[in-house]
């Protein structure tokens, strides 16, 4: 085990070492640095204590593994269609964003609270008639 800590910890620093070649490389690398920033204070200054805070509130409700299968499709589906949808100006290529994305996102995630809300209601009625 001490080993493979060791490889994975060299293959790391190695890792960082080529990253700050890169960066050090570019005409003006304060452009990267802000937007590392940026990235830091966006993860750490509000979506992880949002992901933390919904967590505690699925704790307390009675159906968590509905909410929380719902809950973790909707992330993704937001994560995978976000970067399109926030992309600026026209697509060069009209066929790359044919349809409205804003919309039929909204009508999936839609779709996936109904879908959570039905098997809740009915584990619900199973455990009752039992």
């Amino acid at each position: 085990m001490k080993s493979l800590r060791l490889l994975l910890g060299g293959a790391g620093l190695l890792l960082i070492a080529i990253g700050g070649r890169l960066l050090a490389d570019l005409p003006d690398p304060f452009d990267v640095l802000v937007w590392l920033g940026g990235a830091l204070v966006l993860h750490d200054g509000i979506i992880a204590p949002l992901v933390l805070a919904t967590g505690l509130a699925v704790a307390a409700v009675p159906a968590r593994g509905p909410v929380r299968g719902a809950l973790l499709t909707a992330g993704v589906l937001v994560l995978v269609t976000l970067p399109l949808l926030l992309r600026p100006g026209a697509p060069p290529n009209p066929s790359a964003l044919p349809l409205p994305y804003g919309r039929n996102l909204a009508v999936v995630l839609a779709a996936v609270a109904v879908a959570a809300g039905a098997t809740a209601v009915v584990g619900r009625w199973r455990r009752r008639s039992r």
